[in-house]
């Protein structure tokens, strides 16, 4: 007997201000779903504040609940949650995440050409609109003229995938126009081929500009700015307590998509959570029990194999971005990278969070440029954010570094 397409996703918005609202899923499982699930809960801009996981191989079921914006869209989001949920019918055999066996297709690339007058926080209000309608920044540049005009080229893709009709192209220029106004100048929408899509992909050259130092996987203890990167991260692996699972458990701060950062990183080591439960405590300490197994059903013995994991959940829970603030000649370059998945998908509201985080800081953006690079084993989408100092930097630059990485973290 199936379950109810309307009751694999069931949400309950908080009655009262201050209260946590409360999402349920009850699908089958697959390698990842937890990932997915966080990754959209985080791209809504809700803070997971406790989870429940739980699965019998087959059929899983998991409790999260959030926090956020009364503005939230509930049924859209429980539309997105469906969306990655396996349908009832694989329930019979479970799939692990292989992404070489299951190539998703590439979604159309559209190129969002925009000109319009400048102004303090343009770039952000124009990503705040690409948000709301659900399309995805796969690459932008930005730039701006002597007379004040800014030139705004947008490589995204559609999550609703109706760009390609004159309607969603009308509606995105259209709700544009509402929030700028008499700014816009001229807004374009078009499809673009394969060949300019092939230029926007990631890339093994590491331009001169990024210092490799950005990506180092040691954890220093501050950043040049003098904040500190997280309290200490606790990680512990046990194999006694439970038969056929290894206990994974964590202990550390509380930042913005904590869970979404454990759950891809387990995705991206094929690793399958059994039984899991997430709290968060007094002072923004986070607790995390995670019963695991590997991709063949076995628990972690291998000493080897439990270091690395421990290391890269350590570093991926000490330091998910990276934030630094050159010197590039006499201009100042705001530089901010962040892993991506082996799915191909970024962390979503990353350049959102630095356009508001610039926004909030007074300092405006002359150049902006999002490119994907791959540095050692890893792939890294990586944002490069020239300021406009005019008259010169009124905000020193240990305090955009320190103002960009606490918006990115949610410590703001």
């Amino acid at each position: 007997m199936g379950i109810l397409h309307d009751d694999v996703v069931i949400i309950r918005p908080a009655e009262r201000e201050g209260e946590a609202s409360l999402i349920t899923v009850n699908c089958p499982d697959k390698t990842g779903l937890g990932c997915d699930l966080c990754r959209i809960i985080l791209f809504f801009g809700l803070s997971i504040v406790r989870g429940d996981v739980s699965t019998d191989g087959k059929w899983c079921y998991l409790v999260f609940w959030v926090v956020g914006k009364s503005t939230t869209r509930w049924s859209l989001l429980k539309k997105r949650l469906v969306g990655v949920c396996p349908s009832c019918s694989s329930a019979s055999g479970i799939s692990f995440y292989r992404s070489e066996l299951q190539p998703p297709r590439p979604p159309d690339v559209f190129l969002l050409k925009f000109c319009c007058y400048d102004r303090k926080g343009l770039l952000h209000d124009v990503t705040a609109v690409l948000c709301e309608l659900e399309l995805t920044i796969k690459k932008v540049k930005v730039s701006t003229t002597p007379d004040g005009r800014v030139m705004d080229l947008f490589f995204i893709t559609d999550t609703r995938e109706l760009l390609h009709t004159k309607k969603r192209q009308e509606d995105t220029c259209g709700r544009l126009n509402d929030v700028l106004g008499d700014a816009v100048i001229s807004c374009d929408i078009e499809m673009v081929g394969p060949e300019i899509t092939a230029c926007s992909q990631t890339s093994s050259f590491l331009p001169s500009a990024i210092p490799e130092d950005m990506f180092n996987l040691e954890m220093p203890d501050e950043f040049s700015s003098g904040i500190k990167t997280s309290e200490s991260v606790s990680i512990t692996m046990d194999n006694s307590l439970s038969p056929g699972h290894t206990l994974v458990q964590i202990i550390c701060h509380d930042h913005k998509g904590l869970l979404y950062d454990i759950m891809r990183t387990l995705k991206d080591y094929n690793i399958k959570i059994s039984y899991g439960r997430f709290s968060t405590k007094q002072k923004g300490k986070c607790e995390i029990d995670l019963f695991i197994v590997q991709a063949d059903g076995k628990k972690i013995v291998d000493p080897s194999k439990q270091n690395a994991l421990s290391s890269r959940l350590r570093m991926e829970l000490y330091r998910p971005l990276r934030v630094a603030v050159v010197s590039r000649g006499p201009d100042t370059e705001l530089l901010v990278a962040n892993p991506v998945e082996l799915s191909g998908k970024g962390r979503p509201l990353v350049f959102y969070d630095i356009t508001f985080a610039l926004m909030m800081l007074n300092t405006c953006i002359f150049l902006a440029e999002i490119g994907r690079h791959i540095i050692g084993d890893r792939e890294w989408e990586v944002y490069r954010v020239l300021l406009d100092e005019g008259d010169g930097l009124s905000v020193p630059r240990n305090e955009i570094e320190r103002g960009v990485w606490k918006m990115l973290m949610g410590w703001e």
